[in-house]
């Protein structure tokens, strides 16, 4: 659950509100109140004991939404005491919830969120299942404060590096995730057996068979990292066998049955960004995001290099360079990923009732030369600050040499 800081009326006046759920308004106004929209337009009332952040000339849009990474999760790559999203052991991890690994003082979350983003998927790392993903707001002194929801699902890797924990095989990846789709229902059905040990040996833990029950049944989406297209295919597959809820990460073949996942309403995150071929992406394009968009899929835009979240806003810019409408790119940062992941009824917009996370620009967001003029988390106004604006202030103007 959400916990509001603070007691503030805040009205952002006179700018270009693009409100992510419908058209722009011109010099609306933005009213917050006690960490929430209270009202989006051009006739708002402001509160003569209103705060005022005066955006004439700015531009006015929903924090961005970033759906990969491991923010607060990893400090410095090469350091281990600094990871805490992968669980060493068994192939299957789907028990394992990152939630308390988070760092809520991570030096990367003010990095973050001073370019926009004010909300992120943290996401576990590692196995063919490697656990629970939890949504976090970057801003908050204890994870309480900034969990969102959790978990948001479970993800499984169906890409060349999956299969290295499955036998080296992608046909045994399948496999395996069948037998243990099979043995969660088993396990359901017959707990008391499994208490008395009354049962063969099941493909995993009882505490992951159990974390599974969720995405079998459809409550919890399987959030499947796919990109070869036969990958793709697989994932359908295993989605139609067991009536999953499919959430496709990576997916840099997509665009080549863009058909099929819109008919199968699969939404897709996609890095556009991405344009080397490798083994697992040969297929792979910069039109990806466009072309998916254009079938009707649900595509949600992501920066997946946890020290570059910040970028998020430049593949977003480089999606429209490549055939994504600028509506559409900014729906993909924002209301998108809001939906995908559950909580649009919250997020995702600027409208009446949702949570506060608002940005103001000094220009088109997605322009590299556009600026954060405000960030706001949950009706808090956020300094724009950070480790790396900390040492440009302190290091702009060298000693005398002598």
């Amino acid at each position: 659950m959400i916990a509001f800081l603070l007691a503030q009326t805040i009205a952002i006046t006179g700018g270009t509100v693009y409100p992510a759920s419908g058209p722009k308004l011109a010099k609306a106004t933005v009213l917050i109140r006690d960490g929430r929209i209270a009202a989006v337009g051009t006739n708002v009332s402001v509160p003569s004991d209103a705060t005022r952040i005066d955006a004439t000339g700015k531009w006015v849009t929903p924090g961005l939404i970033d759906g990969a990474g491991q923010l607060g999760l990893v400090e410095i790559s090469a350091v281990p005491g600094t990871r805490e999203a992968i669980l060493l052991g068994d192939t299957i991890a789907a028990a394992f919830n990152v939630t308390e690994g988070i760092n809520p003082a991570s030096t990367l979350i003010p990095v973050t969120r001073i370019e926009g983003i004010t909300t992120a998927l943290a996401v576990p790392a590692g196995h063919l299942v490697s656990g629970q993903a939890v949504l976090i707001d970057l801003d908050g002194a204890t994870i309480e404060q900034m969990l969102v929801k959790s978990p948001v699902g479970v993800v499984a890797d169906l890409s060349e590096s999956g299969k290295d924990e499955a036998g080296a095989s992608r046909a045994e990846s399948a496999d395996r995730l069948r037998r243990v789709f099979r043995d969660a229902l088993e396990y359901e059905r017959r707990k008391a057996d499994f208490g008395r040990a009354q049962m063969r040996p099941l493909a995993a833990s009882a505490a992951d068979l159990e974390a599974l029950l969720p995405v079998v049944h459809g409550r919890e989406p399987l959030i499947a990292v796919a990109n070869r297209r036969s990958d793709i295919e697989t994932a359908l597959r295993l989605a139609r066998e067991f009536k999953l809820k499919l959430v496709l990460s990576g997916g840099a073949e997509a665009w080549e049955i863009a058909p099929e996942l819109a008919a199968a309403g699969v939404p897709v995150l996609v890095e556009p960004l991405d344009n080397i071929p490798s083994y697992d992406a040969l297929g792979i394009r910069y039109e990806n995001a466009a072309l998916l968009a254009k079938a009707g899929v649900s595509v949600a835009l992501l920066e997946t290099n946890t020290h570059n979240s910040r970028d998020l806003r430049q593949q977003a810019g480089n999606a429209v360079s490549y055939g994504m409408t600028w509506d559409q790119a900014l729906r993909a940062v924002t209301l998108a990923p809001a939906q995908i992941f559950g909580v649009a009824d919250r997020y995702g917009s600027l409208e009446a009732g949702k949570v506060a996370n608002v940005v103001v620009w000094s220009g088109d967001p997605f322009e590299f030369t556009t600026g954060v003029e405000h960030v706001l988390i949950r009706g808090k106004e956020i300094p724009l600050k950070s480790r790396q604006t900390e040492l440009f202030e302190r290091y702009k103007k060298l000693p005398p040499a002598y």
